[in-house]
Protein backbone atom coordinates (compact mmCIF):
# COMPACT_ATOMS: atom_id res chain seq x y z
CA UNK A 1 0.00 0.00 0.00
CA UNK A 2 3.00 2.29 0.49
CA UNK A 3 3.48 2.35 -3.28
CA UNK A 4 -0.15 3.34 -3.81
CA UNK A 5 0.15 6.11 -1.24
CA UNK A 6 3.29 7.39 -2.99
CA UNK A 7 1.49 7.52 -6.34
CA UNK A 8 -1.44 9.30 -4.72
CA UNK A 9 0.86 11.87 -3.14
CA UNK A 10 2.63 12.48 -6.45
CA UNK A 11 -0.64 13.07 -8.30
CA UNK A 12 -1.98 15.26 -5.53
CA UNK A 13 1.14 17.43 -5.79
CA UNK A 14 0.75 17.93 -9.56
CA UNK A 15 0.22 21.61 -10.51
CA UNK A 16 -3.27 22.78 -11.44
CA UNK A 17 -3.77 25.03 -14.46
CA UNK A 18 -6.12 27.91 -13.72
CA UNK A 19 -7.96 29.80 -16.42
CA UNK A 20 -8.44 32.99 -14.42
CA UNK A 21 -8.80 34.15 -10.86
CA UNK A 22 -11.30 36.32 -9.06
CA UNK A 23 -10.76 37.77 -5.60
CA UNK A 24 -13.14 39.66 -3.35
CA UNK A 25 -12.48 43.36 -4.04
CA UNK A 26 -15.26 44.87 -1.94
CA UNK A 27 -14.33 45.66 1.69
CA UNK A 28 -16.51 44.16 4.44
CA UNK A 29 -19.73 46.16 4.44
CA UNK A 30 -22.23 45.89 7.35
CA UNK A 31 -25.11 46.30 4.90
CA UNK A 32 -23.80 43.38 2.81
CA UNK A 33 -23.45 41.26 5.96
CA UNK A 34 -27.01 42.11 6.97
CA UNK A 35 -28.24 41.18 3.50
CA UNK A 36 -26.57 37.77 3.39
CA UNK A 37 -27.79 37.06 6.94
CA UNK A 38 -31.33 37.95 5.87
CA UNK A 39 -31.11 35.61 2.87
CA UNK A 40 -29.71 32.79 5.02
CA UNK A 41 -32.53 33.36 7.51
CA UNK A 42 -35.02 33.06 4.63
CA UNK A 43 -33.29 29.86 3.51
CA UNK A 44 -33.53 28.25 6.96
CA UNK A 45 -37.02 29.47 7.89
CA UNK A 46 -38.59 28.42 4.56
CA UNK A 47 -37.56 24.78 4.98
CA UNK A 48 -35.42 24.97 1.84
CA UNK A 49 -32.15 23.12 1.34
CA UNK A 50 -30.04 25.49 -0.78
CA UNK A 51 -29.56 29.16 -1.55
CA UNK A 52 -27.98 30.04 -4.91
CA UNK A 53 -26.42 33.41 -5.72
CA UNK A 54 -25.63 34.18 -9.36
CA UNK A 55 -24.85 37.42 -11.18
CA UNK A 56 -27.85 38.54 -13.25
CA UNK A 57 -30.39 36.57 -11.20
CA UNK A 58 -32.27 37.27 -7.97
CA UNK A 59 -31.41 34.92 -5.08
CA UNK A 60 -32.77 31.41 -5.72
CA UNK A 61 -33.69 28.77 -3.13
CA UNK A 62 -34.22 25.05 -3.64
CA UNK A 63 -37.36 23.88 -1.84
CA UNK A 64 -38.32 20.19 -1.98
CA UNK A 65 -36.01 19.83 -4.97
CA UNK A 66 -37.48 22.75 -6.94
CA UNK A 67 -35.55 25.95 -7.74
CA UNK A 68 -37.58 29.02 -6.76
CA UNK A 69 -36.62 32.71 -7.13
CA UNK A 70 -37.18 34.58 -3.86
CA UNK A 71 -40.02 37.05 -4.32
CA UNK A 72 -39.23 40.71 -3.85
CA UNK A 73 -35.46 40.26 -4.24
CA UNK A 74 -33.62 42.32 -6.84
CA UNK A 75 -31.34 40.89 -9.51
CA UNK A 76 -27.83 40.48 -8.10
CA UNK A 77 -24.89 42.37 -9.52
CA UNK A 78 -21.28 41.23 -9.45
CA UNK A 79 -20.60 43.79 -6.72
CA UNK A 80 -23.57 42.55 -4.64
CA UNK A 81 -22.23 38.99 -4.54
CA UNK A 82 -18.63 40.02 -3.91
CA UNK A 83 -19.79 42.19 -1.00
CA UNK A 84 -21.89 39.47 0.61
CA UNK A 85 -19.15 36.84 0.26
CA UNK A 86 -16.46 39.22 1.57
CA UNK A 87 -18.63 39.82 4.64
CA UNK A 88 -18.57 36.19 5.79
CA UNK A 89 -15.69 34.31 4.14
CA UNK A 90 -12.82 33.24 6.47
CA UNK A 91 -9.42 34.63 5.57
CA UNK A 92 -7.91 31.26 4.66
CA UNK A 93 -10.81 30.55 2.31
CA UNK A 94 -10.45 33.93 0.63
CA UNK A 95 -6.80 33.03 0.01
CA UNK A 96 -7.77 29.59 -1.32
CA UNK A 97 -10.37 31.11 -3.63
CA UNK A 98 -7.85 33.60 -5.01
CA UNK A 99 -5.54 30.68 -5.88
CA UNK A 100 -8.04 28.10 -7.17
CA UNK A 101 -11.36 29.87 -7.94
CA UNK A 102 -13.14 27.47 -5.54
CA UNK A 103 -13.51 27.13 -1.80
CA UNK A 104 -15.79 25.49 0.76
CA UNK A 105 -16.41 26.66 4.30
CA UNK A 106 -18.94 26.42 7.11
CA UNK A 107 -20.66 29.49 8.50
CA UNK A 108 -23.03 29.87 11.43
CA UNK A 109 -25.72 32.49 11.74
CA UNK A 110 -26.29 32.56 15.47
CA UNK A 111 -29.78 31.46 16.41
CA UNK A 112 -30.63 30.60 12.80
CA UNK A 113 -28.61 27.73 11.33
CA UNK A 114 -25.22 26.33 10.48
CA UNK A 115 -24.49 26.69 6.77
CA UNK A 116 -22.12 24.99 4.34
CA UNK A 117 -20.92 27.40 1.66
CA UNK A 118 -19.34 26.73 -1.72
CA UNK A 119 -17.92 29.79 -3.49
CA UNK A 120 -16.82 29.51 -7.09
CA UNK A 121 -15.87 31.56 -10.12
CA UNK A 122 -17.96 31.35 -13.28
CA UNK A 123 -18.43 33.24 -16.53
CA UNK A 124 -20.15 36.26 -14.99
CA UNK A 125 -18.09 36.51 -11.82
CA UNK A 126 -18.38 35.07 -8.32
CA UNK A 127 -21.19 32.67 -7.47
CA UNK A 128 -22.13 30.79 -4.32
CA UNK A 129 -24.26 27.96 -3.03
CA UNK A 130 -25.29 27.77 0.63
CA UNK A 131 -26.72 24.59 2.16
CA UNK A 132 -28.44 24.33 5.52
CA UNK A 133 -26.87 21.92 8.00
CA UNK A 134 -29.53 20.85 10.53
CA UNK A 135 -28.74 21.94 14.08
CA UNK A 136 -29.53 18.47 15.40
CA UNK A 137 -28.41 15.17 13.87
CA UNK A 138 -31.29 12.95 12.79
CA UNK A 139 -31.02 9.44 14.24
CA UNK A 140 -30.95 6.19 12.29
CA UNK A 141 -34.39 5.47 13.71
CA UNK A 142 -35.79 8.77 12.42
CA UNK A 143 -34.28 8.16 8.98
CA UNK A 144 -35.53 4.58 8.83
CA UNK A 145 -32.04 3.17 8.25
CA UNK A 146 -32.26 -0.62 8.12
CA UNK A 147 -30.95 -2.87 10.93
CA UNK A 148 -28.47 -4.44 8.46
CA UNK A 149 -26.88 -1.04 7.77
CA UNK A 150 -26.91 -0.19 11.47
CA UNK A 151 -24.92 -3.38 12.15
CA UNK A 152 -22.06 -1.91 10.12
CA UNK A 153 -21.57 0.61 12.94
CA UNK A 154 -20.58 -2.20 15.30
CA UNK A 155 -17.65 -3.42 13.17
CA UNK A 156 -14.13 -3.08 14.55
CA UNK A 157 -12.59 -2.43 11.13
CA UNK A 158 -13.52 -1.92 7.49
CA UNK A 159 -14.73 0.69 5.02
CA UNK A 160 -18.37 1.86 4.89
CA UNK A 161 -19.43 4.24 2.10
CA UNK A 162 -22.50 6.43 1.61
CA UNK A 163 -22.82 7.54 -2.00
CA UNK A 164 -25.08 9.56 -4.26
CA UNK A 165 -25.26 12.76 -6.30
CA UNK A 166 -24.93 16.22 -4.76
CA UNK A 167 -27.93 17.00 -2.60
CA UNK A 168 -28.94 13.37 -2.07
CA UNK A 169 -28.67 13.47 1.72
CA UNK A 170 -25.34 11.62 2.01
CA UNK A 171 -24.10 13.82 4.85
CA UNK A 172 -27.35 13.40 6.78
CA UNK A 173 -27.18 9.60 6.53
CA UNK A 174 -23.50 9.53 7.43
CA UNK A 175 -24.09 11.81 10.42
CA UNK A 176 -26.83 9.45 11.65
CA UNK A 177 -24.43 6.48 11.44
CA UNK A 178 -21.73 8.37 13.36
CA UNK A 179 -24.36 9.37 15.93
CA UNK A 180 -25.29 5.69 16.39
CA UNK A 181 -21.62 4.82 16.98
CA UNK A 182 -21.45 7.71 19.45
CA UNK A 183 -24.48 6.39 21.36
CA UNK A 184 -23.72 2.67 21.54
CA UNK A 185 -19.93 2.35 21.61
CA UNK A 186 -17.19 3.56 23.95
CA UNK A 187 -14.49 4.53 21.48
CA UNK A 188 -12.70 7.54 19.98
CA UNK A 189 -14.23 9.00 16.81
CA UNK A 190 -12.38 11.47 14.60
CA UNK A 191 -14.05 13.34 11.74
CA UNK A 192 -11.77 14.85 9.10
CA UNK A 193 -13.83 17.16 6.91
CA UNK A 194 -13.56 20.09 4.53
CA UNK A 195 -15.47 21.86 6.01
CA UNK A 196 -16.96 20.45 9.24
CA UNK A 197 -20.70 20.02 8.70
CA UNK A 198 -22.62 18.33 11.51
CA UNK A 199 -21.37 18.97 15.04
CA UNK A 200 -21.25 15.82 17.20
CA UNK A 201 -21.19 16.29 21.00
CA UNK A 202 -19.47 13.63 23.09
CA UNK A 203 -21.90 10.90 24.16
CA UNK A 204 -20.50 7.47 25.02
CA UNK A 205 -17.62 8.18 22.64
CA UNK A 206 -15.05 10.95 22.55
CA UNK A 207 -15.46 12.88 19.28
CA UNK A 208 -12.63 14.89 17.72
CA UNK A 209 -13.62 17.04 14.72
CA UNK A 210 -10.92 18.51 12.49
CA UNK A 211 -11.24 20.68 9.42
CA UNK A 212 -8.63 20.33 6.69
CA UNK A 213 -6.81 23.59 6.20
CA UNK A 214 -7.82 24.88 9.63
CA UNK A 215 -7.04 22.20 12.23
CA UNK A 216 -4.83 19.97 10.07
CA UNK A 217 -2.86 20.38 6.88
CA UNK A 218 -4.28 17.34 5.11
CA UNK A 219 -6.24 14.12 5.51
CA UNK A 220 -2.96 12.25 5.54
CA UNK A 221 -1.45 14.22 8.42
CA UNK A 222 -4.70 13.96 10.42
CA UNK A 223 -4.60 10.18 10.17
CA UNK A 224 -1.08 9.70 11.53
CA UNK A 225 -2.45 8.81 14.96
CA UNK A 226 -5.68 7.23 13.77
CA UNK A 227 -8.23 6.41 16.49
CA UNK A 228 -10.84 3.63 16.47
CA UNK A 229 -13.46 5.15 14.14
CA UNK A 230 -12.81 7.67 11.39
CA UNK A 231 -15.08 9.76 9.19
CA UNK A 232 -13.01 10.87 6.21
CA UNK A 233 -15.77 12.95 4.62
CA UNK A 234 -15.60 12.96 0.84
CA UNK A 235 -13.16 10.60 -0.91
CA UNK A 236 -12.46 13.25 -3.51
CA UNK A 237 -9.00 12.27 -4.78
CA UNK A 238 -6.59 9.38 -5.14
CA UNK A 239 -4.61 10.22 -2.00
CA UNK A 240 -7.71 10.27 0.22
CA UNK A 241 -9.04 7.02 -1.31
CA UNK A 242 -5.74 5.22 -0.78
CA UNK A 243 -5.48 6.44 2.82
CA UNK A 244 -9.06 5.33 3.54
CA UNK A 245 -8.43 1.82 2.18
CA UNK A 246 -5.11 1.49 3.96
CA UNK A 247 -6.57 2.72 7.27
CA UNK A 248 -9.57 0.37 7.01
CA UNK A 249 -7.17 -2.50 6.36
CA UNK A 250 -5.03 -1.77 9.41
CA UNK A 251 -7.76 -2.20 12.00
CA UNK A 252 -9.94 0.91 11.90
CA UNK A 253 -13.59 1.49 10.97
CA UNK A 254 -13.69 4.16 8.26
CA UNK A 255 -16.75 6.02 6.94
CA UNK A 256 -16.73 8.14 3.78
CA UNK A 257 -18.77 9.43 0.84
CA UNK A 258 -18.50 9.36 -2.95
CA UNK A 259 -20.50 10.95 -5.75
CA UNK A 260 -21.59 7.68 -7.37
CA UNK A 261 -25.14 6.52 -8.13
CA UNK A 262 -24.94 2.74 -7.55
CA UNK A 263 -23.01 0.33 -5.36
CA UNK A 264 -21.29 -1.37 -8.31
CA UNK A 265 -20.25 1.96 -9.87
CA UNK A 266 -18.81 2.99 -6.49
CA UNK A 267 -16.42 0.05 -6.55
CA UNK A 268 -15.47 0.71 -10.17
CA UNK A 269 -14.87 4.41 -9.44
CA UNK A 270 -12.48 3.59 -6.60
CA UNK A 271 -10.50 1.05 -8.61
CA UNK A 272 -10.38 3.23 -11.75
CA UNK A 273 -8.63 6.02 -9.86
CA UNK A 274 -5.49 3.89 -9.65
CA UNK A 275 -3.05 3.15 -12.44
CA UNK A 276 -3.52 -0.10 -14.37
CA UNK A 277 -0.56 -1.81 -12.69
CA UNK A 278 -2.06 -1.07 -9.24
CA UNK A 279 -5.67 -2.09 -9.89
CA UNK A 280 -5.33 -5.78 -9.15
CA UNK A 281 -3.75 -5.00 -5.78
CA UNK A 282 -6.49 -2.44 -5.01
CA UNK A 283 -9.23 -4.93 -5.94
CA UNK A 284 -7.78 -7.44 -3.49
CA UNK A 285 -7.51 -4.86 -0.72
CA UNK A 286 -11.00 -3.49 -1.39
CA UNK A 287 -12.50 -7.00 -1.39
CA UNK A 288 -11.21 -7.40 2.15
CA UNK A 289 -11.77 -3.90 3.57
CA UNK A 290 -15.10 -2.81 2.02
CA UNK A 291 -17.99 -3.82 4.28
CA UNK A 292 -20.98 -1.93 2.92
CA UNK A 293 -22.23 0.69 0.47
CA UNK A 294 -25.40 2.76 0.79
CA UNK A 295 -26.19 4.52 -2.50
CA UNK A 296 -29.07 6.95 -2.24
CA UNK A 297 -31.12 9.53 -4.09
CA UNK A 298 -33.82 11.91 -2.84
CA UNK A 299 -37.28 11.72 -4.41
CA UNK A 300 -40.15 14.19 -4.23
CA UNK A 301 -42.67 12.90 -1.75
CA UNK A 302 -46.39 12.86 -2.51
CA UNK A 303 -47.92 15.70 -0.48
CA UNK A 304 -44.62 17.57 -0.07
CA UNK A 305 -41.15 16.95 1.24
CA UNK A 306 -38.61 14.40 0.07
CA UNK A 307 -37.78 10.80 0.86
CA UNK A 308 -34.61 8.80 0.21
CA UNK A 309 -34.46 5.72 -1.99
CA UNK A 310 -31.50 3.60 -0.92
CA UNK A 311 -29.56 0.85 -2.63
CA UNK A 312 -27.82 -1.27 0.00
CA UNK A 313 -24.82 -3.51 -0.64
CA UNK A 314 -23.59 -5.68 2.24
CA UNK A 315 -20.22 -7.19 1.34
CA UNK A 316 -20.39 -10.92 2.07
CA UNK A 317 -18.10 -13.65 0.78
CA UNK A 318 -19.82 -13.81 -2.63
CA UNK A 319 -19.59 -10.02 -3.18
CA UNK A 320 -16.00 -10.00 -1.95
CA UNK A 321 -15.08 -12.64 -4.55
CA UNK A 322 -16.71 -10.61 -7.34
CA UNK A 323 -14.71 -7.53 -6.34
CA UNK A 324 -11.46 -9.52 -6.20
CA UNK A 325 -12.10 -11.12 -9.60
CA UNK A 326 -13.09 -7.85 -11.29
CA UNK A 327 -16.67 -9.01 -11.92
CA UNK A 328 -18.49 -5.99 -10.52
CA UNK A 329 -21.02 -6.19 -13.38
CA UNK A 330 -22.45 -9.26 -11.61
CA UNK A 331 -23.03 -7.41 -8.33
CA UNK A 332 -26.62 -6.20 -9.12
CA UNK A 333 -27.85 -9.75 -9.75
CA UNK A 334 -26.03 -10.96 -6.64
CA UNK A 335 -27.76 -8.21 -4.66
CA UNK A 336 -31.16 -9.45 -5.80
CA UNK A 337 -30.26 -12.83 -4.34
CA UNK A 338 -28.99 -11.23 -1.12
CA UNK A 339 -32.24 -9.86 0.28
CA UNK A 340 -31.98 -12.09 3.35
CA UNK A 341 -28.84 -10.27 4.47
CA UNK A 342 -30.35 -6.82 3.87
CA UNK A 343 -29.32 -6.07 0.29
CA UNK A 344 -31.63 -4.12 -2.01
CA UNK A 345 -31.16 -2.63 -5.48
CA UNK A 346 -32.08 0.96 -6.27
CA UNK A 347 -34.97 -0.14 -8.50
CA UNK A 348 -36.39 -2.31 -5.72
CA UNK A 349 -36.15 0.61 -3.32
CA UNK A 350 -37.85 2.98 -5.77
CA UNK A 351 -40.60 0.45 -6.47
CA UNK A 352 -41.13 0.03 -2.73
CA UNK A 353 -41.66 3.79 -2.34
CA UNK A 354 -44.21 3.76 -5.17
CA UNK A 355 -46.04 0.77 -3.66
CA UNK A 356 -46.20 2.56 -0.30
CA UNK A 357 -47.70 5.60 -2.10
CA UNK A 358 -44.85 7.83 -0.97
CA UNK A 359 -43.58 8.59 -4.49
CA UNK A 360 -45.29 8.93 -7.88
CA UNK A 361 -44.26 6.35 -10.53
CA UNK A 362 -42.94 9.10 -12.81
CA UNK A 363 -40.72 10.51 -10.04
CA UNK A 364 -39.31 7.03 -9.36
CA UNK A 365 -38.65 6.55 -13.08
CA UNK A 366 -36.85 9.90 -13.31
CA UNK A 367 -34.52 8.95 -10.46
CA UNK A 368 -33.84 5.39 -11.69
CA UNK A 369 -30.52 4.45 -13.28
CA UNK A 370 -31.89 1.30 -14.93
CA UNK A 371 -35.10 2.82 -16.32
CA UNK A 372 -36.25 -0.04 -18.64
CA UNK A 373 -36.13 -2.53 -15.79
CA UNK A 374 -38.10 -0.22 -13.49
CA UNK A 375 -40.74 0.36 -16.17
CA UNK A 376 -41.20 -3.40 -16.51
CA UNK A 377 -41.55 -3.75 -12.74
CA UNK A 378 -44.05 -0.88 -12.54
CA UNK A 379 -46.11 -2.41 -15.36
CA UNK A 380 -46.12 -5.79 -13.63
CA UNK A 381 -47.54 -4.11 -10.51
CA UNK A 382 -50.30 -2.42 -12.52
CA UNK A 383 -48.96 1.14 -12.47
CA UNK A 384 -49.59 3.57 -15.33
CA UNK A 385 -46.33 4.11 -17.23
CA UNK A 386 -47.73 6.09 -20.16
CA UNK A 387 -45.40 8.96 -19.19
CA UNK A 388 -42.53 6.90 -20.67
CA UNK A 389 -44.04 6.60 -24.16
CA UNK A 390 -42.36 9.68 -25.61
CA UNK A 391 -39.02 8.74 -24.14
CA UNK A 392 -39.27 5.16 -25.42
CA UNK A 393 -40.24 6.38 -28.87
CA UNK A 394 -37.17 8.61 -28.97
CA UNK A 395 -35.05 5.67 -27.88
CA UNK A 396 -36.47 3.50 -30.65
CA UNK A 397 -35.74 6.19 -33.26
CA UNK A 398 -32.20 6.53 -31.92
Amino acid sequence: MAKISAIAAARAAAPTTLVWSVVPVVPVDPAARDRIHRLLHTLASSGSSDLHLRVGEPPVIRKFGEMVRIEGEAVLTRRDIEGMIAAIIPEQNATEFAATNDTDFAYEVEGVARIRANVLAERKGMAAVFRVIPATVLTVEQLGITPEVQKLCYLTKGLVLVTGPTGSGKSTTLAALIDLVNRVRHDHIITIEDPIEFVHPNKHCIVTQRQVGVHTGSFKSALRAAPDIILVGELRDLETVSIAIETAETGHLVFGTLHTSTAASTIDRIIDQFSADQQEQVRTMLSESLKGVVAQVLCKKIGGGRVAAQEILIVNTAISNLIREGKTFQIPSMMQAGKKVGMITMNESLLNLVERKLVEPQEAWMKAVDKPSLVAQLKARGHDVSFTEGEMALGAEG
